[in-house]
């Protein structure tokens, strides 16, 4: 199982980056996908998650202006950023939940100011 993550990179304050992640490989089953977020000297932390149904969660720094969703027929998620702020910046690392918990390899994004 392999999950493959794309579309970081490095964009203005406002701007805005689309991230891509598909899960490729013999998985039965997904629940959850999202983005975590991973800040040097700073715990990992979740920006959203998905659920095989729909349902969305953000981290209240990113409401309003993030936007999480996924094609279940491909095993994708996306993660639509706007208005993007320095404090963004971050290696995004996005996850699938089935029996187990896959990771894909993380994506530098990258806000200037």
């Amino acid at each position: 199982v392999q999950l493959q993550a794309s579309g970081g990179g490095l964009v203005q304050t406002g701007g805005s980056l689309r991230l891509s992640c598909a899960a490729s490989g013999s998985i039965f089953r997904i629940n959850d996908m999202g983005w975590y977020r991973q800040v040097p000297g700073k715990q990992r932390e979740l920006v959203a998650l998905i659920t095989s149904g729909g349902g969305t969660k953000y981290a209240d720094s990113v409401k309003g202006r993030f936007i999480i969703s996924r094609d279940n027929a491909k095993n994708t998620v996306y993660l639509q950023m706007n208005s993007l702020k320095p404090e963004d910046t971050g290696v995004y690392y996005c996850y699938a939940k089935a029996v187990v918990v896959y990771w894909g390899q993380g994506t530098l994004v990258t806000v200037s100011s």
